[in-house]
């Protein structure tokens, strides 16, 4: 588990990040949870990772995440039975209403698609990392099954519950022995979503996130490969204050993003993935340079300068994808 010390200095609770966890360019990585999770997930991306990102779409709490885990894991095909028809829509429990659609056909296709794709991933996997967001959960009242999103869905469809430290645990306890047992070395990376779910109630977002950090504690006090990083506490603790916030006040703005990343990038990285990750920042950067004149000669060389850049990366570091990156800049030639 992660331990880190408060430091009291300048009218800051400085949290000291202890390294005790690894990532290059070399790990696959997979990506579920909450919408932290995501914006983490796309800088990874942006980073040069391969990343696997919510095939879900956002899940908030942990039983939804353990539940799509176990579905990728055992690579179980979804079946017709298991969408439902809502105002002309259909649309899975288990998914985000990203994934709905009028033609049913359509959206069991696609719900396939990225499902085994993402089982593929899961089982190719070196990094697993898990966002709980909340500890709310929606059950179906007919089944009490618990759902991922209520597609808005009368109120009367559900009950409304919190879930319990012990329930989580074991839960997670079964998947993870299973996994484990396959592959012992995976890491995986836990965090608590520093986004408070302020329609709960204030009290009652606190207990729910308390839920979560003893969940994961206690994981991670049973399986020594499950390490905790401190989103939730740079947040909420050293960033706590609203210059840090969007207009809702509730999520985190690009600079406390900005931060958390950086913090997590020491926490992370060692030196050579950082340098390789400004070099990929850079050519990024480039990539979204626009010239006055695009047919200048100066923007010809400019492409030139990149592309060449990106050979040398490419050829030094075969485990990173660029093909995106290259087709951008040859484009400009063309």
């Amino acid at each position: 588990m992660c331990t880190f010390a408060l430091i009291m200095d300048n009218f800051r609770t400085i949290i000291p990040i202890k390294k005790e966890f690894h990532l290059s360019h070399a790990d696959d990585i997979v990506s579920m949870g909450s919408c932290f999770a995501d914006r983490i997930g796309n800088l990874l991306k942006q980073s040069g990772f391969y990343v696997e990102q919510n095939p879900f779409g956002v899940l908030y709490n942990p039983m939804s995440v353990v539940k799509a885990l176990e579905l990728l894991w055992y690579d179980i095909p979804f079946k017709e039975d298991d969408l439902f028809e809502y105002q002309g829509l259909y649309s899975s429990f288990m998914h985000h209403t990203s994934f709905s659609g009028s033609d049913k056909a359509a959206v069991l296709q696609r719900i396939r698609s990225v499902n085994h794709r993402a089982s593929e991933a899961l089982h190719d996997a070196t990094c697993l990392m898990i966002t709980f967001g909340t500890s709310w959960v929606y059950a179906l009242a007919e089944t009490g099954k618990i759902v991922a999103n209520c597609h808005k869905l009368p109120d009367y469809h559900f009950v409304r519950r919190r879930l319990e430290v012990d329930e989580i645990v074991d839960y997670y306890t079964s998947f993870f022995e299973t996994v484990f047992q396959e592959k012992p070395d995976l890491k995986v990376l836990m965090t608590v979503s520093p986004i408070r779910h302020f329609k709960d109630g204030a009290h009652e977002n606190t207990l729910s996130k308390a839920v979560l950090h003893l969940a994961i504690d206690e994981l991670g006090l049973r399986f020594p490969q499950i390490v905790y990083f401190p989103a939730y506490e740079l947040l909420c603790d050293d960033l706590r204050d609203y210059r840090f916030y969007d207009e809702d006040m509730l999520h985190p703005n690009a600079v406390a993003v900005k931060y958390i990343w950086d913090a997590f990038s020491q926490f992370a990285f060692d030196k050579g993935t950082k340098d390789l990750i400004l070099q990929l920042q850079n050519i990024h950067k480039a990539m979204q340079h626009r010239p006055l004149h695009p047919d200048d000669e100066a923007y010809v060389r400019f492409a030139q300068k990149n592309l060449a850049a990106i050979a040398v990366l490419q050829a030094q570091h075969p485990e990173i994808d660029l093909s995106q990156e290259q087709d951008f800049f040859k484009r400009i030639l063309e």
